[in-house]
C-alpha cells in the first residue's frame, strides 16, 4: 500500500469518529499498539528536541525501505509518533520525501494540540524526513 493510500485510510477512520475525545482515544490506542523501542536505542542521539515529553525515534534501511521505531514517556505523544510510523514506516525514502503530511490537517490534529505538542509533532515528522533524506543520499553515494 502506498503512503497516500495509508493517509487516505487514516483520514477516513478519523472522520468516522464523532468527538475529539474519541479521536484522542484512537491516537492513544495507536501508541499502546506501538512495539517498544529497545532500551539500547533510547539514547541521546535518538532523542527528539523540541518536545515537552521524552521521545526517541530510530530508523533503519532494509531492502531499500525505511523502518521507523519510537517510544515516548507520554501516551498522547507515543500515539502521535505511532500515527506517523503507520504512514511512513516500511516505505522507500523517495516516497516518504514526496508525501507531504496533509493527512494531519485533514484529520484536524493540528487544531487540537497544545503548542508544545504541535511543536513536538513537527519535530518528529522532521526527524522522519531527515532519516529518509539521509538514507536516500547514502544510497546514491553507494551506487
Amino acid at each position: 500500500m502506498k503512503i497516500i493510500d495509508v493517509q487516505k485510510q487514516l483520514v477516513e477512520e478519523f472522520e468516522e469518529l464523532d468527538s475529539w475525545e474519541d479521536k484522542y482515544s484512537k491516537i492513544i490506542k495507536f501508541g499502546k499498539e506501538l512495539p517498544p523501542l529497545a532500551d539500547e536505542l533510547k539514547i541521546e542521539k535518538n532523542k527528539i528536541e523540541g518536545c515537552q515529553s521524552q521521545i526517541w525515534v530510530h530508523a533503519r534501511l532494509e531492502d531499500g525501505k525505511m523502518f521507523v521505531g519510537a517510544d515516548s514517556d507520554a501516551m498522547i505523544v507515543k500515539g502521535l509518533v505511532a500515527l506517523l510510523i503507520k504512514v511512513y514506516s516500511g516505505h522507500e525514502p523517495d516516497e516518504i520525501l514526496s508525501s507531504p503530511p496533509d493527512f494531519l490537517q485533514k484529520i484536524g490534529i493540528d487544531n487540537h494540540l497544545s503548542p508544545t505538542r504541535k511543536n513536538g509533532l513537527g519535530a518528529m515528522l522532521k526527524q522522519i524526513q531527515l532519516f529518509a533524506a539521509t538514507f536516500k543520499a547514502l544510497a546514491s553515494v553507494q551506487k
